[in-house]
């Protein structure tokens, strides 16, 4: 049984990357200043921060109905079953959009709500990838990707509250306390949504309690304290440097342990601006 992977820009996964993979990519539409855009098709990183920069007025949105179904329908015409990896459910209606679109595809179209976004996500690709490899079907990989939607972990902290706030993320006053303080938030993804989870006073001070997080949830959530059966990630904005330092300082804590480094997708990036760096890890499926 020939089983196709999909995914969509919110795992970083490029359209070229995609292509080497055997993986396929929903780009996520944006309304930039009243002009749609698609992530990797017609906006790049670059131009997307000089717009961003700019003070462009920018919103996100979900791929309609029709441009996921078109995809299905090309693909079934390769593939027996399809298993889509869409965004967390907690963070956009795309997932609830597919789920319902896959209602007209019983048995062909699986859709995984595994709470996964950006590097996870991205994970979750891959996992779903190598399972089809193995000989694995629709269904099979639907219900191990979601039985193991809460192992992955991820904790980040971002330059500004300035688009936290634009978002409607944070409130005004509280935007205003904290930029007049200058916090650095670090905030975390536990499953579905984004919730706060502790206030720094510096980037390195964030950068330090985030590594004090993973370390602890490797060593008390997976029980790999020397990180052999988890990956480990970094998503960045606009930030190389700061990502590069901080895969140092993990090659230094965790000798051997794979990690990938990738920028943030910019539906993500422009609730929370330049500047930000988040880690991450992902347990490794079990044999």
């Amino acid at each position: 049984m020939r089983i196709g992977i999909i995914t969509d820009s919110n795992s970083g996964i490029t359209q070229s990357q995609a292509e080497e993979l055997g993986i396929y990519v929903v780009p996520m539409p944006f309304m930039i200043d009243g002009q749609t855009y698609f992530e990797d098709i017609n906006l790049t990183q670059e131009q997307f921060y000089e717009k961003l920069k700019a003070g462009a007025d920018i919103s996100t949105s979900q791929p309609s109905p029709e441009s996921v179904t078109g995809l299905w329908d090309r693909l079934l015409e390769e593939y027996d079953q399809l298993v889509h990896i869409p965004m967390s459910s907690g963070l956009s209606g795309s997932c609830q959009t597919a789920m319902m679109l896959a209602q007209d595809y019983e048995g062909k179209v699986f859709v995984v709500n595994n709470h996964r976004i950006s590097v996870t996500q991205r994970q979750s690709a891959l996992d779903a990838k190598m399972l089809a490899d193995e000989g694995k079907t629709g269904e099979e990989i639907q219900k191990i990707l979601y039985d193991s939607r809460y192992d992955s972990s991820i904790y980040i902290t971002v330059d500004t509250l300035k688009y936290l706030k634009k978002g409607g993320r944070i409130t005004p006053t509280a935007a205003a306390f904290g930029t007049l303080l200058r916090i650095k938030p670090v905030l975390t993804i536990q499953g579905e949504k984004l919730d706060a989870f502790a206030k720094a006073r510096t980037m390195k001070q964030a950068k330090n309690i985030m590594l004090m997080a993973l370390k602890k949830d490797l060593e008390e959530r997976f029980h790999d304290g020397e990180c052999r059966r988890t990956y480990l990630e970094i998503a960045h904005t606009a930030n190389d440097e700061a990502a590069a330092e901080l895969k140092a300082e993990l090659e230094e804590m965790y000798p051997g342990a794979p990690i990938h480094v990738d920028p943030l997708s910019l539906s993500v990036a422009c609730h929370i601006g330049p500047g930000s760096l988040a880690v991450a890890c992902s347990r490794m499926l079990e044999g």
